[in-house]
C-alpha cells in the first residue's frame, strides 16, 4: 500500500473546504511545507483559520496566505516577521490568538493524544488567561488550554517511506512532529521518499499511522529568513589556508 500522490494540489483536492482548521509545520521558513502552502494558495481557500509558530514572512511560506486574503484567524506564539500580518491585525481583518510557543507544541501534542484540555502555569495573570478556567493545584494557580485539533495538518519531512513513516532533519524537525499528530487529515511532504523497510525502525519520528498522504516535494532553494554573516578573523583565514 503507498500513500503517494502524483502532487501536492492532487493531495489536497477533495480535503480543502472554506473556513477549515489547518495546522501548518515549520518554524520561521525552517522545516515548511512549501509545496503544501502554495497549492493551499492555488485552491482559492478562503477563511482559514491556520495554527503555526508563526506566518512565515512577506510573499514567503504562510505569507503567501495572507497575501492571497485567505486567512481569518491565526493561532500563533509569534508574528513579528511580517509586516503584512501586523498591517492585517491592526485593520481588524485578522483575528489573532497568541499562545506561548510551549503552550501551544503542548497543544497541538493534547490535541493528537485525544486530551481535550490540560493545565499550564504559563499566562496566568496575563493576557492570555482572560476568560480561561484557573484551577489551583498544591497551592499554585494554572490557567487551562485546550487542545488543538486540526480538519487538516500539513508538515515536512526530510525522509518518508511510502507507508508514511517520517524522519526530520536537525531543527527542521521543530513542529511538525506534534502537527502530524493534531490532523483529523495529515498530508505530508519528503525531500525523499524510500520504500518500506528502507528507514530504520528507531530512527522513524512520525509513524505512518498519523500520515493518510505523501507526496515528493519539489526540488527548491530552502530560504533564509535572517542572514547574518560576519568577516571571519585573519588568523582563522590563515590556519584554514595551511591546514
Amino acid at each position: 500500500m503507498t500513500k503517494v500522490h502524483t502532487s501536492a494540489a492532487e493531495a489536497l483536492a477533495d480535503v480543502l473546504t472554506d473556513g477549515m482548521v489547518l495546522a501548518v509545520g515549520g518554524f520561521g521558513l525552517s522545516g515548511i511545507p512549501a509545496d503544501l502552502i502554495d497549492a493551499v494558495r492555488a485552491s482559492g481557500v478562503k477563511d482559514l483559520t491556520v495554527v503555526s509558530n508563526n506566518m512565515g514572512i512577506d510573499g514567503k511560506g504562510l505569507g503567501v496566505l495572507l497575501e492571497a486574503g485567505q486567512v481569518r484567524k491565526v493561532i500563533a506564539s509569534y508574528v513579528g516577521e511580517n509586516k503584512l500580518f501586523a498591517e492585517q491585525f491592526l485593520a481588524g481583518a485578522l483575528e489573532v490568538e497568541f499562545s506561548p510557543q510551549g503552550t501551544l507544541a503542548e497543544r497541538l501534542r493534547a490535541g493528537g493524544a485525544g486530551i481535550p484540555a490540560f493545565y499550564t502555569k504559563t499566562g496566568v495573570g496575563t493576557l492570555i488567561a482572560e476568560g480561561k478556567p484557573l484551577a489551583d493545584f498544591d497551592g499554585v494557580t494554572y490557567v487551562q488550554e485546550r487542545g488543538i485539533v486540526a480538519d487538516v495538518a500539513l508538515v515536512k519531512a526530510y525522509l518518508a517511506d511510502t507507508r508514511g513513516n517520517l524522519v526530520y532533519r536537525y531543527t527542521a524537525r521543530n513542529f511538525n512532529p506534534v502537527v502530524a499528530t493534531a490532523g483529523l487529515v495529515t498530508i505530508a511532504e519528503a525531500e525523499r521518499i524510500v520504500e518500506p523497510g528502507e528507514i530504520e525502525p528507531d530512527h522513524v519520528v512520525t509513524p505512518g499511522v498519523y500520515v493518510q498522504r505523501l507526496v515528493q516535494s519539489a526540488n527548491r532553494t530552502k530560504d533564509i529568513e535572517q542572514r547574518t554573516v560576519r568577516t571571519r578573523p585573519a588568523a582563522f583565514m590563515t590556519a584554514a589556508a595551511t591546514a
